[in-house]
């Protein structure tokens, strides 16, 4: 499901313009899972799957697989809806630089509502 990440923000116009000035790496962990996302002008440019021995982002967005399912149901639940509330109820950890991530925080928002309703 994850790996569809990269084609479902490439294909929104509106949202690669939004992170046009974007370049970063971030890690994705879902549960067990990690995956590093490497954004370049608002584009998903590469996604490697782990596990890594010494991977290199400059933040993390870290959650229970469970938490994420909740978050990426078609009509999430409140406390699941967005991303700062995961963080207020102490479901997700956003860990490293977080400048980049607070600067674009409804790009970062919109890129993870993308994979919204592909669990149903």
């Amino acid at each position: 499901m994850i790996a569809s990440l990269a084609e479902r923000v490439n294909a929104d116009p509106l949202l690669v313009h939004r992170g046009r000035f974007i370049d970063t790496t971030f890690l994705l962990e879902v549960g067990e899972e990690s995956w590093l996302v490497k954004i370049a002008g608002g584009k998903v440019v590469a996604m490697t799957q782990g596990p890594f021995v010494m991977p290199r982002w400059t933040f993390a967005l870290r959650a229970s697989a469970q938490d994420w399912a909740q978050f990426w149901l078609p009509q999430p639940p409140p406390g699941y809806h967005d991303l700062f509330a995961l963080i207020r109820f102490k479901r997700l950890r956003v860990e490293g630089d977080m400048h980049p991530f607070m600067a674009n925080l409804f790009y970062f928002k919109c890129v993870m509502a993308t994979l919204r309703g592909e669990m149903a």
